[in-house]
């Protein structure tokens, strides 16, 4: 069995503000630097083997972060890499928003090729078999994957049994991290999902608030 631990990159000046996909020369701006190092703290104490990022700049950053702890250089593999969005890329979201392309992403995501780049439906694919590829490739050791949050929403659903077009459903927030045990004789469990010293706590329940004065009693 191995354990693999998805990490979402951290954020950028661009995070939230654009749909960055392959943009090369992206790197973390300081906030980022310092939540990737408050999850390198997070999974210090794990015996990681190994740390592999996807080609761009924002997850390698993360990863070297994420690696130094435990010594160990960072791994590249391009099937871990973020969605190719074609025509979309690095465009702002507020303007992508507005296309008629926008609704079927969010709730009909398998049916959705963006123009001139890929499928949602096949990054899924490619991304589940390069992590079944690293269970293999490590098994009985534990392994970090740097990637990014439609990719790794993408790989839990499937492991969760999911249907594609429920991922969004899911939360993974920038330098989160989601842990999978995969082992080819078990069915594969999720043991954490967007842990991060980011992540707020649940509020407690609402209770109605007691008036501030009492009625006044006869006597």
């Amino acid at each position: 069995m191995a354990t693999i631990v998805l990490v979402r990159h951290a954020t950028t000046a661009a995070t939230g503000k654009r749909l960055g996909g392959w943009t090369p020369g992206v790197h973390l701006d300081e906030a980022g630097r310092g939540q990737a190092e408050r999850t390198a703290q997070m999974l210090a104490g794990l015996p990681v083997a190994a740390v592999y990022a996807s080609p761009l700049e924002r997850t390698q950053d993360t990863a070297r972060i994420v690696a130094k702890p435990h010594g160990l250089r960072v791994r590249t593999r391009r099937d871990i890499g973020e969605v190719d969005y074609g025509g979309w890329t690095d465009k702002p979201l507020g303007q992508l928003r507005k296309r008629s392309l926008w609704p079927v992403i969010q709730h009909t995501p398998s049916r959705v090729t963006f123009p001139g780049g890929e499928s949602i439906r096949g990054m899924q694919s490619r991304a589940v078999e390069a992590v079944e590829s690293l269970a293999a490739e490590h098994a009985g050791e534990t392994v970090v994957a740097v990637s990014h949050a439609d990719v790794i929403k993408a790989v839990l659903a499937h492991f969760l049994g999911m249907p594609l077009d429920t991922f969004q459903r899911l939360l993974v927030s920038p330098a989160s991290a989601s842990v999978l045990h995969l082992a080819s004789d078990a069915p594969p469990m999720l043991l954490g999902i967007n842990l991060s010293a980011e992540t707020p706590t649940v509020p407690p329940p609402r209770t109605k608030k007691k008036s501030a004065t009492k009625k006044a009693t006869r006597t």
